[in-house]
C-alpha cells in the first residue's frame, strides 16, 4: 500500500467522527442559547451564521451551498434573520456556539490544542477555490483557548470535507440530494429531518432511484473524497502525526456525551 492509499484509508475512517463532531454544535443546547440572546429566532442562527461568512449571501445562492436543504427554507428563515443581525455579528454569534459547544463537550480531550494544530495544517494546506464555505471559513478568525480552537477546526476541517464531496458528487453525476438517498445512512427519513415535504421527498427518491448505478456513483464519490483529503494529510503532516490525529480522533470520540442538568 502506497502512502497516499494509506492517508485516503485515515481519511476514510475519521470521516464520521468529522461529520459528526465538527457539526453537533449545529443542532445545540448552546447554539440555541446564543441564538437567543442575539435575538434571532429558533432554528436561524445555523444557516444564517454559516453563510454570513461570505457576506450577505441571498437566499436562492445559500440554498445552493447548503446543497441538502430545499429552497423554501431559506427564503422562509434568511431574510429575518438577516435583518436582525449583520453578517460579521453573525459569523461571532455562529463561532461562539462552537466555543461553547466545545467548553462542554471537548474538555476532557487530551491535548486538544495539538489535535487542533493539526487540523489546522491540514485545512491550512488545501487549496479552497470552488469551496465557497470552506474559503470563508479558512480565513475566518480563530479563537485563542485549545479547547475551542478543537472545536472550530473540528468545524473548519468538516466545511473542507463536505466541499470537496460537492464537488466529488457532481464529477460522478449526482445531485446532493440524490446522493442523500443512495447513502445507506440516508435515504427518505433523511430528507424529511431535512424539512423537506413528504410528497418532495417521494419524488427526489423516484428521481434519484432511475438514475443508472445510483449507489455505485455514491461510493466513488466517497472515495474520490478520502483519495483528495488522504493527499491533504499526507502533505499536510507526516505519517506519524496523521496516525496520533487518527488515534486521537477517534479516541474522544468515543468519550461520553456529558450529562446535561
Amino acid at each position: 500500500m502506497t502512502a497516499i492509499e494509506d492517508a485516503a484509508g485515515v481519511a476514510n475512517r475519521i470521516r464520521s467522527v468529522v461529520q459528526v463532531l465538527g457539526g453537533r454544535f449545529m443542532t445545540s443546547p448552546e447554539l440555541a442559547a446564543v441564538e437567543s440572546e442575539v435575538g434571532l429566532p429558533p432554528r436561524s442562527l445555523y444557516m444564517r451564521g454559516r453563510s454570513a461568512v461570505l457576506g450577505d449571501v441571498p437566499p436562492h445562492v445559500a440554498a445552493e451551498l447548503f446543497g441538502i436543504f430545499p429552497h423554501w427554507l431559506f427564503d422562509y428563515v434568511l431574510p429575518p434573520a438577516t435583518e436582525i443581525l449583520d453578517s460579521a455579528a453573525a459569523v461571532r454569534a455562529y463561532a461562539e456556539s462552537s466555543a461553547r459547544w466545545s467548553r462542554v463537550n471537548l474538555s476532557a480531550v487530551p491535548e486538544p490544542g495539538r489535535v487542533a494544530d493539526l487540523l489546522f495544517r491540514v485545512v491550512d494546506a488545501a487549496d479552497a477555490s470552488g469551496l465557497a464555505l470552506f474559503a470563508g471559513w479558512q480565513r475566518a478568525q480563530r479563537p485563542e483557548g485549545d479547547v475551542e480552537r478543537l472545536g472550530f477546526a473540528l468545524m473548519v476541517f468538516r466545511e473542507l470535507r463536505g466541499g470537496l464531496h460537492f464537488a466529488a458528487l457532481r464529477a460522478v453525476g449526482l445531485s446532493v440530494p440524490e446522493a442523500v438517498v443512495a447513502d445507506p445512512e440516508g435515504g427518505r427519513e433523511r430528507l424529511l429531518r431535512t424539512a423537506w415535504p413528504e410528497d418532495a421527498a417521494d419524488e427526489l427518491v423516484a428521481v434519484a432511484e432511475r438514475k443508472p448505478d445510483l449507489r455505485d456513483r455514491w461510493h466513488r464519490a466517497e472515495s474520490l473524497t478520502d483519495d483528495r483529503i488522504g493527499e491533504l494529510l499526507a502533505t499536510a503532516l507526516t505519517a506519524e502525526e496523521m496516525a496520533g490525529l487518527e488515534h486521537c480522533l477517534l479516541t474522544f470520540a468515543q468519550v461520553p456525551a456529558p450529562v446535561r442538568g
